[in-house]
C-alpha cells in the first residue's frame, strides 16, 4: 500500500469520487477511539448510531472490494488515539502518503493539521463534496458583515435553480415561512414515522465494558435510527409520501401527541453524509411535482428553506467564525444551566417534551432547540459554555 485515506464517522458518503474506483495502492482506516468519545459526554444513542452506520458503511467497502482496516473500540489493535492509529497503521503498512477529507468540526481540523506534520509522509486534505456550497467559497460568501440567512437563502435558490422561474420564486414569494407557524390541533392524523429495529445491545455492551460516560438512554434491542443508505433512502421516501403534505403548515409546531410530528427525522443522515443535500432536495421537488394536488408550495418551500437555508447558512457561519467564536459571549452570560436540563425533570410542560425528548429519543426539532431550550438558557442568563457542553 502506499496511500492511507482517513474515513471520519461523519463522512460515510459512498458518491464522494475517493470511492469511485477500486484502487489496491489505496488503504482506508475507520476507528472507534476513546478520545472521541470523551472530549465531550455524548447522548448514548448518538454513539451506537455513528457506530452502527460506520460498521456498516465498512462493510459496503469491502463488498465493493476496498482495501479497509476497520477499528472497533474493543479491538486490541486500537490506541484508542485518533493520531496514534494512524501513525501506528503508517509504520506497519509502509505508506508513504496520508489523505483525509475536510472534517466538519474545527477540534479535528486543528488535530489532523498537527498529525499531518509529524508523519514525515506526504499528505493532502481533500475537499468534502457533500454541502451545496464548497468550502473554499465560504470566506468570499460570509466576510467581515455576513449575510442575513434569508438573503443568502435567495442567492442559493438562484444559483441552483430551485422553485424559481427567470430569477424570480414561484409563487412570486421566496420565503412562507407565515404559513409555516400553525397550532398542531389534531386538524390531520398523525403520521407514523418511519423507525428501525435493529438489535445493537453488543455495542452498547461493549460501550459499557469500556466505562464510557453517556447520557440519555436507549433501547439497544430495539434500535430505532438508520445505519445504512438503504436505510436513509427508505426514511426520505417515507417523509415524502407520508409527512411532507403537512410539513410545512406545523413544522413551528409542538404538540404533546407526537415528538415528531410531520418532520422528516433526517439530519441524522445527512449530517454523517448518508444522504447528500442535493440528493434529498432533487427527491422532494420531483416527489412535489407529482403530487401538486395534495403539496402545496408552502410544503415544499419550507422543506428545502430547512436545509439550503439554515444547514448551508450555519455552517458557513461555524466556519468564517472559528475558532474565536467557541469564546464570543456578548452579554456576558454567566449562569448556571439548570440541573434539571440534565434530566427533564421540571413542572414547565414544554421544556419538560423537548428536554425528555432529547434524552429518551436522542431526538429534537428546531422548535425544541431553538424556542424552548435555548430560549429560556437565554432569558436565565446561562454561560455559553454551560449550553455549548449540554447541546
Amino acid at each position: 500500500m502506499k496511500c492511507l485515506r482517513l474515513i471520519l464517522g461523519d463522512q460515510l458518503d459512498i458518491h464522494h469520487s475517493w470511492f469511485k474506483e477500486q484502487r489496491d495502492d489505496v488503504l482506508y482506516v475507520m476507528m472507534e477511539v476513546e478520545t472521541e468519545l470523551t472530549y465531550v459526554t455524548h447522548h448514548i444513542q448518538k454513539v451506537v448510531a455513528f457506530f452502527s452506520a460506520m460498521r456498516c458503511f465498512a462493510n459496503d467497502l469491502r463488498n465493493k472490494g476496498h482495501h479497509i482496516i476497520y477499528l472497533e473500540l474493543d479491538h486490541p489493535d486500537n490506541q484508542q488515539d485518533l493520531s496514534a492509529n494512524i501513525k501506528k497503521i503508517i509504520h506497519n503498512h509502509a505508506i508513504t502518503r496520508f489523505e483525509y477529507q475536510e472534517p466538519d468540526e474545527w477540534r479535528l481540523e486543528e488535530k489532523l493539521a498537527t498529525l499531518c506534520k509529524q508523519l514525515g509522509v506526504k499528505t493532502a486534505r481533500c475537499a468534502g463534496e457533500h454541502f451545496m456550497i464548497p468550502r473554499h467559497e465560504l470566506s468570499s460568501i460570509f466576510a467581515s458583515r455576513p449575510p442575513v440567512m434569508e438573503s443568502f437563502y435567495r442567492q442559493s435558490r438562484k444559483r441552483f435553480d430551485i422553485l424559481v422561474k427567470n430569477g424570480k420564486p414561484l409563487g412570486e414569494k421566496w420565503n412562507y415561512d407565515q404559513s409555516n407557524r400553525e397550532k398542531f390541533r389534531g386538524q390531520v392524523p398523525l403520521p407514523h414515522p418511519k423507525l428501525y429495529d435493529y438489535d445493537r445491545s453488543a455495542i452498547v455492551n461493549m460501550i459499557k465494558a469500556r466505562s464510557i460516560q453517556t447520557i440519555g438512554s436507549i433501547d439497544a434491542a430495539h434500535f430505532i435510527w438508520p445505519e445504512s443508505i438503504r436505510d436513509a433512502m427508505q426514511m426520505l421516501e417515507h417523509f415524502l409520501e407520508h409527512h411532507l403534505p403537512q410539513f410545512g403548515h406545523f413544522q413551528d409546531a409542538m404538540t404533546e401527541d407526537s415528538p415528531w410530528l410531520f418532520h422528516s427525522r433526517l439530519s441524522f443522515a445527512l449530517n454523517i453524509k448518508l444522504l447528500r443535500p442535493q440528493q434529498v432536495i432533487d427527491k422532494a421537488l420531483m416527489h412535489w411535482e407529482n403530487n401538486k394536488k395534495e403539496i402545496d408550495l408552502a410544503q415544499i418551500e419550507g422543506f428545502i428553506r430547512q436545509i439550503m437555508g439554515w444547514r448551508e447558512y450555519m455552517r458557513g457561519i461555524y466556519w468564517t467564525r472559528m475558532p474565536e467564536y467557541k469564546t464570543v459571549n456578548r452579554l456576558n452570560q454567566k449562569g448556571s444551566l439548570p440541573v434539571w436540563y440534565w434530566s427533564g425533570e421540571t413542572g414547565m410542560n414544554c421544556l419538560k417534551h423537548a428536554i425528555t425528548s432529547s434524552l429518551n429519543l436522542a431526538y429534537a426539532h428546531h422548535i425544541h432547540r431553538l424556542m424552548i431550550t435555548g430560549n429560556f438558557a437565554l432569558l436565565l442568563g446561562v454561560d455559553p459554555d454551560e449550553v455549548d457542553e449540554w447541546y
